[in-house]
């Protein structure tokens, strides 16, 4: 587990012309479940089909058409549900959410309202400052989702794409414990490296893959503890939800919108009314879309088409057995096992490919080598060329075997980003490029000193600064370093350096 203390955040303050105001956030995260058939259908869920090609007869609501469960769906929700430190509920139901969208055949939703499958857990969410903020997981239940109409094809008609219909969502709420719009991109953050981990959700939120309804309300200082003592949501301010937000950058910036908007409107005397926004980037504001509604709105009923859903422990616990290593876990054990900071941690930890990535190219190596390398060298360069990790071009034997020749003398540090870019740039086994273009690094100290004598010879009035001065002797070093090519060992030419200046 993660052995590492955090200090609690301050909340999010944000000034109104009278008081000083307090965010209070909650959270719905809609994941889709990685699976290759729907949740009530062996439709297909691939992403950028036809319109309307990936479609079963149950997902259109054709008459008679009976929904069958997809079992890997709810292994998947259990498999969350574990990752997040959750209660697994052995019994569980469907029920019906009716409502009426054009892109929804049924007329209803079926969801989990009454019974959800997975029930209490949390996440531990890391700012990158020392802080962390521990967010309740009220619950997570499995839903279809609905289709897609597309307004923007013809000016007179808009046309419904059903492919999305009845793909597996997950529904994770969490509790008000947010407590600013950064924490709130953390914690997305946060579920999706877990997701990605267990392999439950891809978390492509440009996709749709991952999407929040935001929750948002403000209160004065002193009201949220309040709240956490007594549970009592009268201490907390009339909340707003903000829907169907898939960009973290879009997220922080509706929230504090939002934030104001509300503090502007008590602050004039008037209320609040609790209901669901949207937000508008291009302009900047969030704007009403429906009034909140409450679950006898949708007149939730039990699905009579589903059976109660029954799991046995045994089955939860063979889930169990196979998660793999969790990303505070994993954590934890690259600053225990290679020496890493924190920060460097964190980093390799982000991706599961890139954890990965570097535990191959740090085996049986140093660690915090491997680090600076798979950091600053490989990330770096990826980046500057907008390329994941698994468009690597440079393995991890071949970054791995850099660090070999590195660690042996065999090449000096400049030498070694000169041979990282060939690898880059043409590919190759590192120790035949440096054998076959004479790269090798001289340790001969009689080079070193010949080399070293010539350039004294040359420059007697530098000699009598540097015995001056011994900061100026680094010149001497640069210059053996250039009369080499780059290849001669720097601590060789240092001791040499300062043996002949008596620096």
């Amino acid at each position: 587990m993660l052995d590492l203390t955090y200090e609690m955040p301050k909340p999010k303050t944000i000034a109104g012309a009278k008081h000083d105001w307090e965010l209070v956030i909650g959270m719905e995260v809609h994941a889709q479940v990685s699976s290759n058939a729907k949740l009530f259908s062996g439709a297909s869920t691939q992403f950028g089909a036809e319109p309307n090609s990936n479609v079963a007869f149950v997902d259109a609501a054709m008459p008679g058409m009976l929904p069958v469960i997809n079992e890997y769906c709810v292994e998947q929700a259990v498999r969350t549900g574990l990752g997040l430190k959750a209660d697994i509920n052995l019994k569980s139901a469907f029920d019906r959410k009716n409502y009426f969208y054009p892109d929804l055949p049924q007329g209803y939703q079926i969801s989990q309202l009454y019974h959800p499958i997975v029930g209490e857990g949390e996440v531990l969410v890391e700012l990158g400052d020392g802080t962390a903020r521990k967010v309740r997981i009220e619950r997570i239940h499995m839903e279809q989702d609905a289709g897609k109409s597309i307004h923007d094809m013809d000016p007179h008609m808009s046309f419904v794409d059903l492919n999305r219909t009845g793909v597996c969502l997950m529904e994770i709420v969490s509790r008000p414990d947010i407590r600013g719009p950064e924490e709130a991109a953390a914690y997305i953050a946060k579920l999706r490296q877990i997701m990605r981990y267990l392999g439950t959700c891809d978390g492509n939120m440009q996709n749709g893959n991952l999407r929040a309804d935001v929750n948002v309300s403000i209160c004065l200082p002193g009201a949220y503890e309040k709240y956490q003592e007594t549970q009592d949501f009268s201490h907390l301010g009339t909340r707003c939800e903000i829907k169907n937000m898939n960009s973290m950058r879009f997220i922080q910036q509706a929230i504090e919108v939002e934030a104001r908007r509300q503090i502007a409107i008590v602050e004039a005397g008037g209320e609040v009314e609790q209901e669901t926004r949207l937000y508008d980037p291009d302009k900047g504001e969030t704007r009403s879309m429906r009034s909140k509604e409450e679950a006898h709105d949708y007149r939730y009923f039990p699905d009579p088409d589903l059976l109660p859903l029954e799991i046995e422990q045994a089955w939860v616990d063979d889930i169990a057995a196979r998660l793999p290593e969790l990303p505070d876990d994993k954590k934890a054990r690259f600053i225990k096992d290679f020496g890493l900071t924190d920060y460097d941690a964190s980093v390799l930890t982000a991706e599961v490919e890139s954890a990965a990535y570097f535990e191959e190219v740090a085996k049986g190596r140093n660690g915090k080598l491997a680090a600076n390398w798979v950091i600053n060298e490989l990330f770096g360069r990826l980046k500057k060329e907008d390329h994941d990790i698994t468009d690597s071009p440079v393995s991890p034997a071949q970054l791995g075997g850099i660090i070999d020749l590195i660690s042996s003398d065999a090449i000096s540090g400049k030498i070694a980003k000169d041979l990282f870019e060939i690898v880059y740039t043409e590919g190759g086994d590192p120790a035949q490029i440096v054998e076959d273009r004479g790269m090798k690094q001289v340790t001969d100290t009689g080079a070193i000193e010949a080399a070293l004598d010539e350039i004294i010879a040359a420059n007697p009035a530098q000699v009598e600064k540097a015995k001056v001065n011994p900061k100026l002797a680094g010149w001497f070093v640069g210059q053996v370093m250039k009369a080499t090519g780059g290849k001669a060992n720097p601590k060789a030419v240092n001791e040499l350096v300062g043996k002949k200046l008596g620096s």
